[in-house]
């Protein structure tokens, strides 16, 4: 599990994740989450990003009306403000989006600890596959996501992880070891 709460390899990371650290230096909008565990998620960290890729900010709150309250202080007359209340995986959840410094980002919070919310499992055994695939997986995963498949979608076809649902196929293979992981999936180099 990589320590994704420290976000100093944006410094010196892609020109995307350098670009990603100034947005989120100039907005502040670490700081401001900071009492909600803020993580950022998806594919920036994972330099799998394409040029329209958002910040997605993981939250833990479980006062979903303060974090939103916060959030609207702050960003609400940013462009393309908007806020929804879903429920996802029967858990209840604030979406927040909004433009700013360059960047779309997008605040989820849920009542769950970051390191169980499902977009921090995909990113962690993601951020494996891609350690395990070597350069070939990140240019394919890349080359799938300039066609417009979606991160997991993409992982599914590339590693032919078996599933109706590549969301769920890809969790599923958390308890795997790295040795495990190579002998069941294609495109793993060998070590």
């Amino acid at each position: 599990m990589s320590d994704w709460l420290d976000l100093s390899y944006l410094r010196t990371g892609t020109n995307r994740q350098r670009q990603a650290w100034e947005a989120i230096q100039q907005t502040g909008i670490m700081a401001l989450l900071q009492p909600y565990t803020p993580v950022l998620a998806g594919t920036i960290p994972l330099c799998i990003d394409r040029d329209d890729s958002d910040l997605d900010i993981i939250c833990e709150c479980h006062h979903l009306e303060d974090f939103e309250s916060k959030a609207r202080t702050v960003f609400g007359e940013s462009q393309g403000y908007a806020e929804q209340r879903l429920t996802i995986n029967q858990v209840l959840t604030s979406v927040i989006q909004f433009f700013d410094a360059g960047f779309c980002f997008e605040l989820f919070a849920q009542p769950v600890p970051v390191t169980k919310q499902n977009a921090y499992r995909h990113m962690d055994i993601e951020a494996r596959l891609l350690s395990l695939g070597g350069p070939d997986a990140y240019r394919e995963i890349r080359r799938l996501k300039q066609q417009g498949i979606k991160t997991e979608p993409a992982f599914a076809i590339y590693f032919d992880i078996p599933g109706e649902d590549p969301y769920q196929a890809l969790l599923e293979l958390e308890p795997f070891t790295d040795t495990e992981l190579r002998t069941r999936l294609r495109n793993i180099k060998t070590s």
